[in-house]
């Protein structure tokens, strides 16, 4: 599977200069699936403008990014805010993976910081449950940011089947080597490749620290090939990775970790 990192800085409450940041994107690097950091439709620091910006059925962004999806032949995965549909006037913090075929999968957020510079209890509700998405005929788990400090979220993925982790982030250089640690951790004890895609820039005197890149199911490094694109900044970058989904069951027998819990009796649920 061909995956595009896009470490890019959206552009504040331009949610159409974003989908041109995306159209760009995939048409410089050809890719099965093509992730892009949390909130990277909205920008992050946009207060009150998060109602405003939420993406909805049936809305003109919604639908430039299935049309994006089908021209460029990848699963498009980007941060968004989403509007609730079952609570009228609340706001997700999610990740939306939009497939060539038009099908959109959503994952909210799970946990909201609300400590130092974030204040996303404060625009957003959170959600109480994980479940894989099907992408590209395989099963992937994605996560946001906070999301992965809790690895009882990682395990619900992959107890539900999940091949693959991929996780987005607007999180600052004061959290890289936090994240370095921890998703090495995940993927290790869930015998599954995992991605990460951070975003790079500054909003509202908040420095985001980049570092994306992706882990094999024994926590080693993948590497990530740069691929040169106009218009990006200094921080900026369009990474290629080649993962092989199938790992996960070629690994986990010599490490069964899921087996061993999934067999525990009265073990806790996830």
């Amino acid at each position: 599977m061909r995956l595009l990192l896009a470490q890019l800085a959206p552009r504040p409450g331009d949610v159409a200069a974003n989908l041109e940041r995306i159209r760009a994107a995939t048409e410089a690097v050809p890719s099965d699936l093509a992730i892009f950091p949390e909130l990277f439709l909205s920008g992050y620091r946009i207060g009150d403008r998060v109602h405003r910006l939420a993406l909805r059925e049936g809305d003109a962004p919604t639908a430039r990014l299935r049309a994006l999806a089908r021209e460029s032949r990848a699963t498009i995965v980007v941060g968004a805010p989403l509007a609730a549909s079952d609570r009228p006037g609340e706001v997700h913090n999610a990740v939306i993976a939009v497939r060539p075929d038009g099908e959109v999968h959503a994952q909210v957020k799970r946990y909201l910081p609300t400590f130092g510079p974030f204040e996303e209890g404060a625009h957003f509700t959170a959600a109480d449950e994980s479940e894989p998405v099907p992408i590209a005929a395989r099963s992937v788990g994605l996560e946001i940011c906070y999301d992965a400090f809790f690895p009882e979220v990682s395990r619900t993925l992959a107890l539900g089947g999940a091949e693959l982790l991929v996780v987005v982030s607007a999180s600052p250089t004061t959290s890289g080597p936090l994240f370095a640690r921890l998703l090495p951790a995940r993927a290790i004890e869930n015998g599954f490749p995992v991605v990460f895609v951070n975003r790079v820039g500054v909003e509202d005197g908040i420095v985001f620290g980049g570092g994306s890149g992706a882990w094999d199911a024994r926590g080693e490094p993948i590497a990530a090939r740069a691929v040169p694109a106009p218009d990006l900044a200094p921080e900026e970058a369009l990474l290629e990775v080649v993962i092989d989904p199938a790992e996960a069951a070629r690994w986990r027998p010599f490490r069964p970790v899921l087996r061993d819990v999934a067999a525990r009796p009265g073990r806790p649920a996830v």
